[in-house]
């Protein structure tokens, strides 16, 4: 498996790995709202790193470097428990300052238990009640 800095002629395979493991994952989301669009809205000026195998596009994080801050982490659901994820944060963490922030999302019990597995820690919860999610640190 390779990581990479991703590059616009990726985006196409990227928004879709973000819509459908979005859409396969985020029960407590409305998947109707979800676009291929999204993922250009929700990581504008942000450093973006993939996994790829076999020239096939797995995974990818997009990172905001001034805050030392990841702000997505998706793997598409068809390799999901490979090891894609693992390496992603990896990656996120070797190309950022420590400590390091994420936001998860409270009701998504997999990613916490991910994050905490690979050292992450629980800071707080914020957000309105419907939207609540932990901000995690990385030390």
């Amino acid at each position: 498996m390779n990581i990479r800095v991703a590059n616009k002629l990726d985006y196409p395979h990227l928004r879709i790995i973000y819509l459908e493991s979005r859409r396969k994952n985020f029960h407590w989301a409305d998947i109707k709202e979800m676009t291929l669009e999204d993922f250009d809205k929700n990581t504008v000026g942000e450093y973006i790193i993939l996994a790829e195998e076999n020239n096939h596009i797995l995974g990818f994080a997009s990172l905001y470097l001034p805050d030392n801050f990841i702000h997505n982490l998706f793997v598409h659901p068809d390799f999901l428990g490979k090891g894609v994820g693992g390496l992603l944060l990896n990656a996120s963490i070797e190309k950022m300052n420590k400590p390091l922030r994420l936001k998860c999302v409270s009701k998504n019990q997999k990613a916490m238990k991910f994050y905490e597995n690979k050292g992450w820690k629980k800071v707080v919860e914020e957000g309105k009640p419907k939207e609540r999610y932990w901000v995690m640190i990385y030390e």
